[in-house]
């Protein structure tokens, strides 16, 4: 989990540098058009800043709150992921099983 949120966090922040390049290579172009895209592109580029900054304060908050609960309650976390655990084990073997895959 920890490397799709470094994946993702990678991903932002090249889209956000590709759209400050972007910006930087437009500021001489003129023309209505370009002006009123440049501006909706800064827009979105800061929206997405602070929706990015929300999104990953809220999964910091949640892994803390994981943390701790797991250490409060070892044995029940451990139950709980070796029950989904068979669950899921048991839904892949019977997908598998009713595939008349070969």
């Amino acid at each position: 989990m920890d490397k799709q949120i470094q994946a993702i966090s990678n991903d932002m922040g090249t889209l956000a540098e590709d759209a400050h390049a972007l910006l930087t290579a437009t500021a001489d172009v003129t023309g209505e058009k370009v002006v009123a895209a440049r501006k909706r592109l800064a827009a979105a580029l800061e929206h997405g800043k602070e929706m990015y900054a929300r999104v990953r304060e809220k999964a910091v908050e949640g892994a803390k709150v994981a943390d701790e609960v797991v250490h409060e309650h070892p044995y029940q976390a451990i139950g709980i992921a070796l029950g989904v655990g068979v669950l899921l084990g048991y839904l892949a073997a019977r997908g598998r099983s009713s595939c008349n895959c070969g």
